[in-house]
This record gives structure tokens, C-alpha cells and sequence, in this order.
């Protein structure tokens, strides 16, 4: 009888344990049906994958972009964080340098964006930052020659009196599956621009900048994770996380902060002009949240390390920003 009783709960336990493995799988199916699961948690909902296939040719465009870009944050409202500074954006054309310009202006802040060869996605970030109501000047050149650095920072205080807040953002990044494919060449101008184009814009600028400055470096997920198709660029992230808590510990004693933030996957000119279109279709897919991030949804961060009225007491500090 009792061999009877133990044989009879066994079989109950299989079977609830089956039950409950029926019911989880059909929530499963339930959940894959919808979105893909991809986290809302904005003041708008934001696009998710598959995206449109797309390629485009270095540096890419933004105005080219399917969906564009949502960059201009309409339900951020500014309360005078940056009143009255100074910033220099590098790669503030297009994506995450963009919508860091127009918040930061939105602050109060008049602003001096430096990029590459993006002529209509710069004259798009003037519009921009002059309709918040502040200056801004357009800078064309590459922070790899240390001497446009140089006269950037001499004439961005020529005009606007004084620098506060140096961005660093501006990045080249192209894949390569196997260490073979990474020729010299590509490897070098990886290192040339996020590397030595950071060094060179950061010495020019430091001897502007007083006490309550604030210098902010975009990382990366990549710096922070690795990726096995990034190699040179995971070197270049990384090693900006480190020059960015040395540097803190430069400069604490001039009383200028120094910070990074480390996106995860974000929506700008960057990815599409390196990866192929059917990548591009599932990218940000594979985070936690499902979906890349828009710039808007970067920027504040860079509003928050930037303000003296947020972030006095934060300095090199690595600040991820990944979905999940």
C-alpha cells in the first residue's frame, strides 16, 4: 500500500510539473507573438527590430537614415543646467553628438560642433541648437590632426569668451570578423581617430578650462563587454574608459570632472555605415530591451555629467547607458 502511495505522488508531481511546463511554453508563444518583446519605457514609443535593410558609405548620413533618428527630445524640458556655458561637441552633426547639442542648448548652453565632412547634418544641428534660442558655431576638420584641435579650441574662445564642457564623441568603427581581415590600415585609423583624436582635442582644451569644467568622453558597451568583430575598436572604447578615470584623477585638484558615458547599441550613422543591410535589419535586437536606444535617449546623461548642479561630486566615472 504504501509503495502504491509513492508511486501514485510521483506520477502527480510529473504531471503538475507538466502542467506548469504547458502553461509557461504557451506564455512563451504568447509573448514572442508580441513586438518582440522590445521594452517601452519612454515618453514616445521608439522603433524596434527588424528595421529597414540600409547600408551607407562612411562617414554616413544622417539625414539618409530609415527611420530617422530621434534626436530632439520634445518632452525633455531644460531648467538651466548649463546657463550660460560653453560646450564643444566633436561628432555633433549626427547622432548622439546631436541630440547632446541640442539638450545641451536647451539647458542654456551655446555650443560649438566639430565634425568631419557631414556638411547638410551639421547645418541641421545649427537649426537645431539657434532654434532652442543659442549661438552656435560649425567647425569642419579632423581631430587627428592636432593642429585643427589646436585652432578649434582657440577660436571657439575667441568667439564665445571661455570653454566649459569638452565632449569627446566623435568615432570611427568598422567590423571585421577575423583578426586576419584587420588589416594595418583599418586598425590605424581606429586608434588615429577615437584615440589620438580625444588626446590631441582634451590637451588643446584643458588649459581653457577652470574650476567647475566638466570633460565627457563616449565609451562604450564594447570597451566594457568586448565584441569579437570589433577588436581594434574595443581597444580604442576601453582604453578611453581608462584615460577617462586617469584624467579625473589628473585634474580633481583644478577642479575639472572628468567622464564617460558607455552606450549599448544606439540608432545613428555610425552602425550603418559599417555593418552590411541584413545585420542592420536586426540591430540593438539582442539586448535586453530588444531594440536600439534613439539618441535622445543617450543624451541626458550627458546633460547630467555636465551640470555642476547634478554632478559635483562625480568624477571618473564610467556611466552605462546599454539597455539592460
Amino acid at each position: 500500500m504504501a509503495e502504491h502511495n509513492r508511486k501514485r505522488q510521483t506520477e502527480d508531481t510529473v504531471e503538475r510539473q507538466r502542467d506548469i511546463q504547458q502553461e509557461i511554453g504557451e506564455r512563451d508563444h504568447q509573448h514572442s507573438g508580441g513586438k518582440g518583446g522590445a521594452m517601452q519605457a519612454g515618453a514616445r514609443l521608439y522603433p524596434i527590430p527588424p528595421l529597414p535593410k540600409q547600408h551607407q558609405k562612411k562617414p554616413g548620413s544622417e539625414a539618409d537614415l530609415d527611420p530617422e533618428p530621434m534626436y530632439d527630445a520634445p518632452f525633455y524640458k531644460g531648467s538651466e543646467k548649463l546657463k550660460d556655458k560653453v560646450a564643444i561637441v566633436t561628432g555633433g552633426d549626427s547622432g548622439i553628438g546631436r541630440s547632446v547639442a541640442i539638450l545641451f542648448a536647451r539647458e542654456g548652453a551655446d555650443v560649438v560642433v566639430s565634425y568631419l565632412a557631414e556638411d547638410e547634418d551639421a547645418k541641421e544641428t545649427l537649426r537645431m541648437v539657434e532654434r532652442e534660442g543659442r549661438r552656435c558655431m560649425l567647425s569642419r576638420g579632423n581631430i587627428q590632426d592636432p593642429d585643427y584641435c589646436k585652432a578649434l579650441v582657440s577660436k571657439t574662445v575667441a568667439n564665445f569668451g571661455h570653454l566649459d564642457i569638452l565632449v569627446n564623441n566623435a568615432g570611427f568603427q568598422v567590423h571585421s570578423k577575423t583578426i586576419e581581415d584587420l588589416s594595418f590600415e583599418h586598425f590605424d585609423e581606429t586608434i588615429k581617430t577615437n584615440l589620438y583624436g580625444l588626446f590631441n582635442l582634451t590637451k588643446a582644451a584643458v588649459p581653457h578650462m577652470e574650476q567647475g569644467s566638466s570633460i565627457i568622453n563616449t565609451g562604450s558597451v564594447v570597451g566594457l563587454r568586448g565584441s569579437p568583430g570589433l577588436l581594434d575598436y574595443g581597444i580604442t572604447k576601453g582604453g578611453i574608459h581608462a584615460f577617462t578615470k586617469s584624467l579625473a584623477a589628473n585634474l580633481i585638484s583644478r577642479g575639472i570632472r572628468v567622464n564617460a558615458v558607455a552606450p549599448g547599441p544606439v540608432w545613428t550613422p555610425l552602425n550603418p555605415s559599417d555593418r552590411d543591410a541584413d545585420e542592420i535589419a536586426q540591430f540593438g535586437g539582442s539586448v535586453p530591451m530588444k531594440r536600439p536606444a534613439q539618441p535622445e535617449e543617450i543624451a541626458p546623461a550627458y546633460v547630467f555629467l555636465a551640470s555642476p548642479h547634478c554632478s559635483s561630486y562625480i568624477t571618473g566615472e564610467v556611466l552605462p547607458v546599454v539597455g539592460g
